[in-house]
Formats: C-alpha cells, sequence, structure tokens
C-alpha cells in the first residue's frame, strides 16, 4: 500500500514509525515530516495540508491507497471530505466531526444532548457578559478560547481577576478567530486521564490510558503547553472508572452515528478529570493526541494500517486491539523560552546513543536537516524521548537515562514526569 501522512511533529513521526512497521505498507510519504521521519519515509515539502484539492492531486498522482490526518487543522478544514468525495480511503473524520474538536459551544452542545457528563459551562461572544458571569461565580474557573489555540487557549483562572485578564486577551485577540467565541466552565477537581478510542459506524474501540503533563515547569506550574511529558498506561485509574469512561466513549460514538451526516471514521481523543462523582469530559478532540499517540502506539500490538483500513472503510467488526503489558514515559524536550519565544537552528547530539538503551525510541516533534545536514531544533518541543519498560520506574529511569544522552543548546524539560501517579492517587489529594 502506498500512504500518505498529514503532518510534522511528534505525533505523525510516531504514525508513521507505526505505518513503517506493517507488512502492507510499500511506499509511505509525509507532509511535511521532519527530521526524524526523512529515514522511515519521503518527506513532502509545500503541499498545503489544509487545501483538500492539492492533498487530493498529490494522492492521484502518487497512488495512494490510505490518507492518514495527523493534525486538527486540516479535518476542521474539511480535508477528509474532499478525499472521501473522491473515492479516497481516509483516516480521520469530515469536517462536521472535526467541529467536537474545532468548536468547543458545539462539543459541549454535543455533550449536553447526548447525556455525557461533563462541566457546567456557558458560551459568549462579547466580553462583558462574560465578564458578568465569571464575576457571579466566582474562582477558580476556567476559561476557553472556543476555536484551535495549539493546545494553548486555555486557562484556569485561580482567582477573578486572573479569569478576567483571560477573557481580554481572547477577545482582544491573543488566539486570533479561535477567542472571537469563549467558554466559561466550572472547575473541575481530580487527576486528568486520556483515552482515545478508534471510532467507525458508530462503534468505539478504546487504546490505552494515557495521562499528559500540560504545564511547562516541574509541580505543574508555569504556563500550558502542548504536553511536556505523558505515560501509559494510567496505574491511579480504578477498574470501575476505566468501565465508566469506555462507557462514555462507546457513547460519543455512537451519538456521531445518530447526529453526524457522515459516518466519524478517525479517533476520538476523550480528555477525562476523575472527579469525585465520576469520570466527567473536559473536550473531546478529533484526532490522536500528541504526545500521548507517543505512548499509546508503542504498546499496540496489532497492525495498524490494518486498523486504520478498518476504519477508513467502515469495518469496525474487523478492528482487534492488543496491548503489550509494558509500561511506555515520554518526557519532551523542549527549545528555551517555550511555550514562549524561543530560537532555532541548534544542533543536536547524542540521538543514536540515547537509542542504543534498550526500549527507547526518540520520536522527532521540532526538528530539520541544515544546510551542512546537521539536525537541528526547529520547533518548541523538539523532541519525544520514549522509553518501554516491564515495570513503571523502569520505563521513567530509561526515558530519563535517554534525555541526559541528548543535548542541544537551551534543552529544557520536565524532570518529574510520572512521578505523581507512582506515588498514587492520594497524590492529588495533597
Amino acid at each position: 500500500m502506498n500512504i500518505l501522512v498529514l503532518g510534522g511533529g511528534g505525533r505523525e513521526h510516531a504514525i508513521v514509525w507505526a505505518l513503517a512497521r506493517s507488512p502492507r505498507t510499500d511506499n509511505l510519504y509525509v507532509a511535511p515530516g521532519n527530521g526524524g521521519t526523512e529515514g522511515i519515509a519521503r518527506n513532502v515539502s509545500g503541499l498545503d495540508v489544509e487545501d483538500g484539492r492539492a492533498v487530493l492531486a498529490f494522492a492521484e498522482e502518487h497512488g495512494i491507497d490510505l490518507v492518514v490526518v495527523g493534525p486538527e487543522a486540516p479535518l476542521v478544514a474539511g480535508v477528509a471530505d474532499v478525499l472521501r468525495a473522491a473515492g479516497v480511503a481516509v483516516f480521520g473524520p469530515d469536517a462536521q466531526g472535526a467541529q467536537l474538536e474545532g468548536s468547543k459551544t458545539f462539543s459541549k452542545e454535543f455533550m449536553e444532548a447526548h447525556g455525557i457528563p461533563t462541566a457546567r459551562y456557558a458560551s459568549f461572544t462579547e466580553l462583558e457578559p462574560a465578564l458578568a458571569y465569571v464575576r457571579e461565580l466566582g474562582a477558580p474557573i476556567v476559561v476557553k478560547a472556543d476555536g484551535l489555540a495549539a493546545g494553548k487557549g486555555v486557562v484556569v483562572a485561580e482567582d477573578v481577576e486572573d479569569a478576567e485578564e483571560a477573557l481580554r486577551d481572547c477577545f482582544d485577540g491573543a488566539f486570533g478567530q479561535a477567542g472571537s467565541t469563549v467558554v466559561v466552565e466550572e472547575c473541575l477537581t481530580g487527576p486528568e486521564c486520556s483515552l482515545l478510542a478508534f471510532v467507525s459506524g458508530g462503534k468505539a474501540h478504546c487504546m490505552a490510558t494515557a495521562q499528559d503533563h500540560k504545564r511547562a515547569f516541574d509541580g505543574d506550574r508555569g504556563p500550558n503547553t502542548g504536553g511536556m511529558g505523558v505515560y501509559s498506561p494510567v496505574p491511579i485509574v480504578t477498574p470501575d472508572e476505566l468501565a465508566s469512561m469506555h462507557e462514555i466513549m462507546e457513547k460519543a460514538a455512537a451519538a456521531t452515528a445518530e447526529e453526524f451526516d457522515c459516518d466519524y471514521r478517525g479517533v476520538l481523543y476523550g480528555g477525562f478529570m476523575l472527579t469525585p462523582e465520576g469520570p466527567k469530559v473536559l473536550e473531546f478532540n478529533a484526532r490522536f493526541g500528541d504526545p500521548e499517540t507517543q505512548v499509546v502506539l508503542p504498546r499496540l500490538e496489532t497492525d495498524l494500517v490494518d486498523i486504520m483500513m478498518a476504519v477508513a472503510e467502515g469495518r469496525p467488526g474487523d478492528i482487534d486491539l492488543r496491548w503489550s503489558e509494558q509500561w511506555a514515559v515520554c518526557v519532551v524536550l523542549a527549545s528555551e523560552g517555550y511555550p514562549g519565544s524561543y530560537e532555532k537552528g541548534k544542533v543536536i547530539l547524542g540521538i543514536d546513543e540515547a537509542e542504543q538503551i534498550e526500549g527507547v525510541t526518540v520520536f522527532h516533534a521540532g526538528t530539520a536537516k541544515n544546510f551542512d545536514d546537521e539536525l537541528v531544533t526547529a520547533g518548541g518541543r523538539v523532541l519525544n524521548v520514549v522509553a518501554l519498560g516491564d515495570s513503571f520506574d523502569e520505563a521513567r529511569e530509561k526515558a530519563y537515562e535517554a534525555c541526559d544522552l541528548i543535548n542541544f543548546e537551551g534543552k529544557q524539560y520536565r524532570s518529574d514526569i510520572g512521578k505523581r501517579a507512582a506515588a498514587g492517587r492520594d497524590a492529588w489529594s495533597a
């Protein structure tokens, strides 16, 4: 099979890595890809991945049998719609389904209509009513830009003043059009947990649990980021909570078949809060998580091409998921200054040495090659250092051992990925 993957981050490197392991994969393309994908696929530069017609033209010219859409923006832009209409198998929902991520208001209304447990909320298109609502409810409270904001349009405000500032940022254009509508939510309490599912034909096939670390610095301090580290499975989730999350994902998948014009075919990402009243959905995303994918796919023992084709062709009965019992831990190596401004072009050394450690794989997120063919930094999140181990502690130790072997100027990372979960559920009530 000839396969095209759209995207260029760590998530896409992990997807390409998993697809490349399949005996069904012949020619593998990734647009635009990065410094890590070029070793296992053909990087495609200059293709506008949000232009459905351009992607279709490439697919027809290269005899593509399957297109895998990695990021959310091409999904919201309707790339999958164009490809499906032309008869190309595509892994990823159409534009209507992608609104579950593209609009938080749409997503909340979807949850409310289908009895999916979530936080109480209100949606606003003007500043003054939003300010009045925040002052009425008080803090802590959550302010979310309605549209796509690269995972950074959410502020958990500990006091009313911070919430008011977040609202003004949104309405003053800090997130562009994404902030023209704002959702204000009650602040739920408890640990967070991600549960992704392959969805097709209104059926959800849930993946392994994962837990991301969104804050920039140790101790969950600092600004929100796209994710600084993650692990799978999540040891603090109880059997009852896991069963409840599975039930919620199955209910959501069934609701897509009831409500949407076209079959939802792709990943549905459930971001959960494990509240005292049970799991509640913080958000839905319409694609693989980043960096959750980097720990989930290495634990997947089923052929990913088989799964994606079954999803893309609407054959949910043919999806069979098998998981390794090993633990996976991912530590993100970032550029100095991330998630704020940072410099690019710093030479990266030590990846080969890191990958000599058994069970370690380094997925590239923001890398490129310079004119001297050296690997250099090209983004805020630079590398995802992933380690598999027979225990949580072993996976964590291997990941950090590998991080120490990789070097570039300004390297920054959290030193406490998984530490809280290793201490048990009580660590969230301390």
